[in-house]
């Protein structure tokens, strides 16, 4: 697992994406006006991600199956990609708390 940060030219420029090892995306951040506030972000995603409380289980309009990782204070840190049944979406959770706390950190 890695995590890459990135920069783009809109307002908001920095996010991350928290990637498995294939490179597939699991955890994606809102976008942040501050590099710092996004490092902050990352760093949120890897102490949070950890405590079972801290997810949110959601299932979108379309039927597919989601959470949300929240930090202490109740805010969203990070929102994962769209998973076809409730065993995918546990196996990421599970993928998740194993290998986000020491992901590799890359800019991109």
């Amino acid at each position: 697992m890695k995590v890459l940060v990135r920069k783009s030219e809109a307002e908001s420029p920095y996010s991350f994406i928290f990637t498995d090892k294939d490179g597939g995306a699991l955890i994606r951040s809102e976008n942040y006006k501050q590099k710092t506030s996004c490092m902050n972000g990352v760093e949120s995603v890897r102490k949070n991600c950890t405590v079972d409380e801290r997810y949110e289980l959601k299932v979108a309009k379309n039927g597919k199956f989601f959470f949300n990782i929240k930090a202490s204070n109740g805010q969203i840190v990070g929102t994962s990609a769209f998973f076809d049944t409730e065993d995918e979406r546990k196996s990421a959770i599970t993928y998740i708390k194993r290998y986000a706390p020491k992901a590799a950190l890359e800019e991109a």
